[in-house]
């Protein structure tokens, strides 16, 4: 039985491009929600009542 060296490194350009997916989508999606989220946020801080 010969010694087989295995290729451990896996499928670095496919991480590569599915993290740089992920951060461009939550670039675009905070862009489109940051301000209602900014907005609901300061709405719920206004409402807050203490006692």
């Amino acid at each position: 039985m010969k010694n087989r060296v295995i290729d451990d490194r896996g499928d670095v350009p496919g991480w590569v491009l599915v993290t740089l997916m992920t951060a461009g989508l939550t670039v675009l999606l905070w862009a489109v929600a940051g301000p209602a989220l900014k907005t609901i946020f300061n709405n719920a801080v206004a409402k807050v009542v203490v006692i």
